[in-house]
């Protein structure tokens, strides 16, 4: 019985849940049964070919290819960027809308996009120039 429910455990609800304690309790009850019937060598026995058996079916699990059938494959190649700041180049200039407590709005070339300053505090209303373009980052300094 102990056997199935790690199958169980292993093949339907993979984690450390129901299934899993009950299989383990039931090895623990049955490796007693057996250590009152047969003594402690035969329970010893018993405990280690359940040990090798869970450890043989969890290799056998990790070898198949069910694990390729059910684990995810898409990768994520999209970005939280917006096209105002895609389209932002190093060298533009423009000015702070908010005050940049080193991140904030600013209108660059008639768009207004999240900003980075480069180190300290910016005014609203100060002139800025783009240091670098990283995406979603757009890093300025004070002009």
């Amino acid at each position: 019985m102990a056997l199935i429910l790690m199958a169980v455990e292993v093949f339907v609800v993979p984690g450390f849940g129901i299934s899993g304690i009950v299989s383990a309790i039931c090895a623990v009850v049955a490796d007693f049964l057996i250590y009152e019937e047969y003594g402690g060598v035969a329970a010893f026995v018993a405990l280690l070919i359940f040990i090798l058996l869970t450890l043989l079916l969890v290799w056998w699990v990790g070898r198949s290819k069910m694990l390729e059938k059910v684990s995810l494959h898409s990768s994520i190649d999209s970005t939280n960027a917006t096209k105002e700041q895609l389209s932002v180049k190093v060298g533009d200039e423009g000015v702070a809308l908010t005050r940049l407590a080193l991140i904030g709005n600013a209108e660059i070339a008639g768009k207004v996009v999240e900003v980075k300053s480069s180190g300290k505090f910016i005014d609203e209303g100060t002139p800025l120039v783009v240091v670098s373009v990283n995406e979603a980052l757009v890093l300025v300094r004070q002009k």
